[in-house]
């Protein structure tokens, strides 16, 4: 094995190696900063929470964690400008139930931000999901050994490197929800919005872009900017809105689901190469006189 720095970026809030004794706190009492539902990281177990914000790829850092989206709460101020008019009320409400037309459970709403009156009756509302990015490898025993001695483990050996997997990000949960949980509220005439990583959204198609008032889905693209800390005097990432892109429902829906295919010429090849391997000498196709 050879020496590599560390791919954890962030670990329960800070960067892995920032020693102040904020980030300590945070490591020592498994605490997240970015409005959990609880004090606590949950990520991926509530006892023994798995707690990496972001890890680094191509020296960047990308963000693993759901819950890393809502630092200061900014997603759901820009959601509430795609939905809802300037000047109105709105709140949010967390992990929403979807039911579709037969009463099964379509999935969770990440958040849903509601408009309501001087009475509390809510006026509208609209989805937003986060889509954070899962990963290949196994990032668990990274964290570990990083969390047995933080003060020396900043950088480690390792065997492989845990890297973000944007493909199965995007087909295995980005495109069925939209699908699914997207196309009921596009049948309720309700708007989208999306949170993800610049480093993620970019790796999707390329899509049409509309007005804002035009739109049904408002894709919101954040990066991780290195800032100085007010509040410890050490650098931390800050999430931070690098574009907005507003499209079509439908659109934007042929354009995910739709494959880019690849050469007839080369699956003809492959089969070729698979039918040699069969058998030595090709097959003569003989007409059989009639026995009977």
């Amino acid at each position: 094995m050879k020496t590599v720095e560390n791919i954890l970026a962030e670990v329960f809030g800070y960067l892995v190696s920032d020693q102040t004794d904020t980030a300590n706190r945070y490591r020592t009492n498994r605490l997240c900063p970015f409005n959990n539902k609880v004090p606590n990281c949950t990520k991926d177990k509530a006892k023994d929470p798995l707690g990496v914000c972001s890890i680094y790829h191509n020296e960047q850092p990308v963000i693993t964690c759901p819950i890393r989206f809502r630092q200061e709460w900014m997603i759901a101020e820009h959601a509430a400008s795609f939905f809802f008019r300037e000047g109105m009320r709105w709140t949010s409400l967390t992990e929403i139930r979807l039911n579709d037309a037969n009463g099964e459970n379509a999935g969770s709403i990440d958040i849903v931000l509601v408009s309501y009156d001087q009475n509390g009756k809510i006026i509208d509302f609209g989805a937003l999901e986060i889509q954070a990015v899962y990963i290949s490898g196994n990032v668990r025993d990274v964290f570990d050994y990083y969390m047995e001695d933080p003060q020396s483990r900043v950088s480690a050996e390792w065997l492989s490197r845990p890297r973000p997997d944007y493909l199965s990000s995007s087909r295995k949960r980005l495109v069925p929800q939209l699908l699914y949980k997207g196309g009921i509220l596009h049948s309720w005439g309700k708007k989208i919005a999306i949170a993800l990583s610049k480093s993620f959204f970019d790796t999707l198609p390329t899509m049409t872009k509309v007005s804002k008032e035009k739109a049904h889905i408002a894709w919101f693209v954040y990066d991780l900017k290195l800032r100085q800390s007010p509040d410890h005097g050490h650098q931390r990432y800050y999430l931070t809105k690098v574009d907005e892109v507003f499209t079509e429902f439908e659109p934007a829906m042929r354009l995910m689901t739709m494959p880019s295919p690849g050469s007839v010429e080369d699956f003809v090849k492959s089969l070729q190469e698979k039918l040699d391997e069969q058998i030595e000498i090709p097959p003569t196709n003989q007409t059989i006189e009639n026995p009977f």
